[in-house]
């Protein structure tokens, strides 16, 4: 018998970036090609209180389950992962042979007592159970000693490695395995699950292979292309293949390619994972991938903010998730605390019931170019740039609340030279000479995704001042084209920094825009687009009401 056993939980881990729907085709396909590729155990979804909607992972007990199981199992064993605060194991049903055959029971620390409680129903439902007690790097050596105690008392079929936030590196696989191995029943097996923050995965998975050699039976967990939230997961064919070719194994590798044909293509266009700078960082803070999600939305914000926010929120906060306290931390961070009323006296003197042009760099800055000449012909506007300065177009100032924009422009002769209006948040920067400074906190609004959005930003300072016209020129919204310069007039302004969607992008400011026209001050205030926009029907609409 193999010592190594490979589980694939692309239907589980996976999940999260579907919201739990793969729809019954993919699922039954997957489960069918893992089963013909071999793979050992093979992990369909969750137990939920909630049970199962049509398409989706999650199931409230094994007979649920057994509706997505296409014919023999042949040699695979079906799993499921149970989380204790998730599910109640009076819903579960008793072992038939025909569906779920192991369970694995996921836990935090501070429930793991009744967690083994519930892992003993498992057993005497007559389950194979796995213990997978989540964090094992925040446990202290101790508290691994006295949690292993327990699990020998419960003699489960296996308890996991899980390296929940992708950050262990080769010496911290070594120490906690060996405090696992010397400690645990020699009749269980010891699993490793990892994720990809560090891009180690499938090296650590490999090393798991090499150091537990001769000592114990293990399983490694893998999913296909290595599909899982953030960075993702081991890909399950490349720690196949290195069995397959260095120890012999009998996977069907051809069976896993036609399985990334097939179905990982698809859902590739509908969801993305994979290793970024971002999830580096969150594996560097071992943090929820999922505030490393929030945090990559702000416009302004560099990766080296995103450590300083989760090093100020502390280790636990950083684990899990709370949305409004990184919105707070990141507002502090970026405040300054002045008083700006020189400046917005400054601004207002020169500015109110005057016409302004805002510059916002879309490709119908260049486009339509004839539109914004005409304009600027006829009407003599202030003229504003929104975190550019163009070449050709004279612009009274430059607004900049982005510090990665702000960065960029500052070795620019031209931008030197020209009048800009700041946002405290880059004071810290040492501003610019010719620079108006004004408060971050005035200007942003709480509760958006992209509440530091510097166009909505610059019409809520406009709005302050008393401008009584805006013409906006450039603001096209934006596309999802990759490989493509779509979104900004000069392909050195083209990002690609936030987990949202063009779509999501899109809908994001609208909601934005429309909250600000109908709330702004002045109710006189007009807004029209000079260039094609997305977002004109918008304005135009509510001003025709």
């Amino acid at each position: 018998m193999r010592r190594v056993e490979l589980l694939d939980c692309t239907l589980r881990d996976g999940a999260y970036l579907l919201q739990k729907k793969f729809g019954n085709t993919n699922i039954k396909g997957i489960i069918s090609g893992l089963i013909d590729a071999k793979i050992n155990i093979i992990e369909i979804g969750f137990l939920q209180n909630e049970g199962n909607e049509d398409g989706s992972t999650v199931y409230k007990n094994s007979r649920e389950a057994s509706k997505l199981i296409l014919g023999d199992k042949k040699e695979s064993i079906i799993s499921v992962l149970a989380d204790y605060s998730r599910y109640d194991i009076s819903n579960l049903d008793d072992y038939d042979g025909k569906s779920v055959d192991l369970i694995r029971e996921c836990f935090f620390k501070h429930e793991y007592h009744e967690a083994i409680q519930a892992c003993k129903i498992i057993k005497e439902k007559g389950y194979k159970v796995f213990v997978q007690p989540v964090d094992i790097l925040g446990y202290s050596d101790k508290e691994l000693l006295e949690l292993l105690d327990e699990i020998n008392q419960l003699e489960p079929d296996g308890m996991s490695i899980v390296d929940t936030f992708g950050s262990m590196y080769q010496e911290d696989l070594h120490r906690v395995f060996e405090i696992i191995n010397h400690n645990l029943l020699e009749s269980c097996k010891i699993g490793f699950h990892s994720h990809n923050n560090m891009q180690l995965s499938n090296a650590l998975s490999q090393e798991f292979v090499r150091i537990s050699s001769g000592k114990r039976k293990i399983v490694i967990d893998g999913t296909i292309s290595g599909m899982g939230r953030g960075a993702g997961n081991t890909p399950i064919e490349l720690i196949a293949q290195y069995l397959v070719s260095k120890y012999g194994y009998s996977y069907d590798m051809d069976k896993l390619l036609d399985l990334i044909d097939t179905y990982m293509d698809n859902i590739r266009s509908r969801c993305n994972w994979g290793y970024t700078t971002s999830y580096f960082v969150a594996g560097c803070y071992s943090a929820h991938v999922n505030n490393i999600d929030y945090l990559s939305k702000k416009n302004s914000i560099r990766h080296k903010d995103i450590g300083l926010i989760l090093n100020k929120i502390g280790s636990e906060e950083r684990k899990r998730y709370n949305y409004d306290l990184l919105e707070q931390t990141y507002i502090e961070m970026m405040k300054a605390d002045i008083d700006d009323t020189a400046a917005i006296c400054e601004l207002r003197h020169k500015m109110e019931n005057k016409k302004v042009l805002v510059l916002i760099p879309g490709m119908t800055i260049s486009t339509k170019r004839e539109l914004i000449d005409d304009y600027i012909e006829e009407n003599k506007p202030y003229i504003i740039s929104v975190n550019f300065i163009h070449e050709n177009i004279k612009s009274d100032y430059i607004y900049l609340s982005n510090v990665k924009r702000y960065q960029y422009w500052s070795n620019s002769k031209k931008f030197l030279e020209t009048n800009k209006i700041l946002t405290s948040n880059l004071i810290n920067n040492q501003p610019l000479k010719n620079s108006v400074i004004v408060s971050f906190t005035r200007l942003v609004k709480r509760g958006w995704k992209l509440l530091d959005n510097s166009t909505i930003m610059l019409l809520r300072l406009l709005d302050e001042i008393n401008v009584s016209n805006i013409a906006i020129a450039g603001f096209d919204g934006y596309f999802n084209r990759e490989g493509e310069n779509v979104n900004y007039y000069d392909r050195n302004l083209e990002v690609n920094h936030t987990p949202m969607s063009a779509l999501d992008i899109n809908k994001e400011i609208s909601g934005m825009l429309l909250d600000f026209y109908l709330n702004r001050k002045s109710k006189s205030m007009s807004i029209e687009f000079i260039t094609p926009s997305r977002f004109k029907k918008l304005i135009d609409f509510k001003e025709n009401v």
